[in-house]
């Protein structure tokens, strides 16, 4: 423990304090108290994994911070110790020594300013109930799924039962995270355009020849990191948003810009993803309201689609904003690239101008 340990007990403010590697070297009795575990448990446990939602965020931050630079302040951080409940503070990061003074303050867990935020816990609480009751009937139709192949005599039929296969084990997988929580999984190198085939796809098969399905790609866009599944989740459900809408036309249009901020954070290169239908729009009545879980402008919606999407957009240290008027509804995904994916972008600038073109029905 550093020498000044005594005068950092005698604060009632949480303070803990990392080494040179990141880890946790020691904290004060009021961190260990806040945070429900003593403090033996907390020294050597590296900083970025108490964040419950976006380790890498951490993980950002303790690179940015250097004895010249100004205390930096991370708003209404996720954390959770694996021995202990969740807890929601702002954090002040600072250089001490070596490494890093963590500074925690406290906050609900329900802030009044910020809706969106009340996702992790209260979209939590709505869908444990139902995940238990999904899970026979999903094994049901993976068995199914899987007679169907055996007797599919052609591709577009074997295409279907594999879409369907797939969903299964997708949608599988995202009521085991209910279940049982567990660490984010590392994202890895995707490709944004196979992630929107495969929802063009759903799409297709969920609205048939009613809807008109358009394609405005950039070409030229490099691999990114994230987690296709997760991401096939979001724009899913804001393309069936659209349908259920009454939209006759949906286009799903992928740009990159440069220089773009996000919340507090600046990025050299974001992928900017849009989605946008000539449905009813956005109600009026619901414009602050619409990515709060159970907020739903359909009596028969479940009002967590949005919500969903808006989380995973936070999962990739992105945004998800709209603009809506009857007839034209433009949902916004920003998405951050790594500097690799950057260079990439840079390398690839003299590929073929982005290209439009109509889905094949």
């Amino acid at each position: 423990m550093p020498a000044d340990a005594p005068e950092f007990d005698a604060l009632t403010t949480p303070l803990a304090w990392t080494g040179a590697d990141g880890s946790i070297a020691g904290c004060n009795q009021a961190f260990a108290r806040w945070l429900g575990v003593g403090a033996r448990r907390v020294v050597g446990r590296p900083l970025p994994a108490l964040d419950a939602e976006q380790p890498e965020r951490l993980a950002d931050a303790l690179a940015r911070i250097h004895p010249d630079a100004a205390p930096l302040r991370l708003r209404r951080m996720h954390l959770r110790h694996p021995e202990a409940d969740e807890r929601f503070a702002d954090l002040w990061l600072s250089a001490h020594g070596d490494g890093v003074l963590v500074e925690a303050h406290p906050v609900d867990e329900f802030p009044g300013d910020d809706p969106a935020l009340l996702l992790p816990s209260a979209l939590s609480a709505a869908l444990k109930g139902l995940a238990h009751e999904l899970r026979n009937p999903l094994a049901g139709l993976k068995g199914a799924a899987q007679l169907l192949g055996r007797r599919a005599g052609d591709d577009a039929s074997r295409e279907l039962v594999g879409l369907i296969d797939s969903e299964v084990g997708r949608l599988a997988g995202l009521l085991d995270r209910l279940l049982s929580p567990a660490p984010p999984r590392p994202h890895d190198a995707l490709n944004i355009h196979a992630v929107l085939e495969r929802v063009l796809r759903l799409a297709e098969s969920d609205a048939g020849w009613a809807v008109r399905l358009l394609r405005d790609y950039d070409p030229s866009l490099p691999e990114f990191t994230g987690d296709p599944d997760r991401l096939t989740q979001a724009l899913w459900n804001l393309v069936r948003n659209a349908i259920e809408a009454g939209a006759g036309t949906v286009s799903l249009r992928t740009r990159a810009e440069h220089g773009v901020r996000i919340g507090e954070d600046a990025h050299p290169m974001v992928l900017r993803l849009e989605i946008v239908d000539d449905g009813r729009g956005v109600p009026e009545a619901l414009a602050e309201r619409v990515f709060l879980p159970l907020v739903s402008g359909r009596a028969e919606g479940s009002g967590l689609g949005l919500a969903l999407a808006q989380q995973v957009a936070r999962e990739h240290r992105g945004s998800l904003a709209y603009r809506s008027r009857p007839g034209h509804t433009v949902f916004t995904l920003l998405l951050p690239m790594n500097p690799a994916d950057a260079a990439a972008g840079a390398d690839d600038s003299e590929a073929p101008a982005p290209a439009a073109a109509e889905k094949p029905q």
